[in-house]
């Protein structure tokens, strides 16, 4: 897994890789313009809205929402990425910070209509998934919705088939989305669904319980 200096020396070069894989069909990335594309599209529902971005990059995603008028503060822990990112959007909160340290201060009094996160929760294992997730339900506004776009299987079956067929490439050191048993462990916190749109990612919505 990259850690922060790697994500640094792979910022400027991170969105060809990302079209690369994704031209291809192939883990990681395959399916990723779709996803992106899809939370887009939710976002875009309400006008000027109020958007936090989890592992933002580039800004590939939010400079789009930026573009359209939203509010937009993000969070990265790639100093490289962030630069890139801020010359997109230069009146956006961008925040380096870990998010294995769960959320920064900086936005404890803030709320959100959208959460997006996209490829950057599998640096968190099962059970920090669930623990950030609830610390994102409180940033949330009662109708808002957390939008996750990541590599995501279904089941935990279709995941080890995957990993069996990109063995040469796969990532032992990150942990991917399993729908079946993802969905057990934030069932009280919150409602959830799941598209799949490739073999290999899909996008999770999340949204408050009534």
């Amino acid at each position: 897994m990259l850690n922060k200096q790697g994500f640094d020396l792979w910022a400027n070069d991170y969105d060809r890789t990302v079209q690369l894989s994704e031209e291809n069909n192939e883990y990681p990335f395959a399916g990723y313009k779709e996803i992106l594309k899809g939370i887009f599209n939710e976002a875009m529902q309400k006008e000027g809205s109020a958007i936090l971005d989890i592992g933002f990059g580039t800004g590939v995603l939010s400079a789009k929402l930026y573009e359209h008028g939203h509010s937009v503060d993000g969070i990265d822990f790639s100093e490289e990425m962030i630069a890139i990112a801020q010359e997109k959007m230069p009146e956006a909160r961008l925040l380096q910070w870990d998010i294995t340290n769960g959320l920064p201060e900086a936005i404890a009094d803030s709320s959100y209509d959208s959460i997006i996160s996209t490829y950057a929760l599998h640096h968190l294992t099962d059970a920090e998934k669930t623990v950030f997730i609830e610390n994102l339900l409180a940033r949330l506004k009662p109708d808002g919705k957390i939008y996750i776009g990541d590599i995501a299987f279904r089941t935990r079956e279709d995941l080890a088939k995957c990993r069996l067929d990109s063995i040469a490439y796969w990532d032992e050191d990150e942990f991917y989305f399993a729908y079946d048993e993802f969905e057990k462990s934030v069932a009280g916190l919150c409602r959830s669904e799941f598209h799949p749109v490739s073999h290999c990612g899909g996008v999770i919505i999340l949204s408050k319980l009534s």
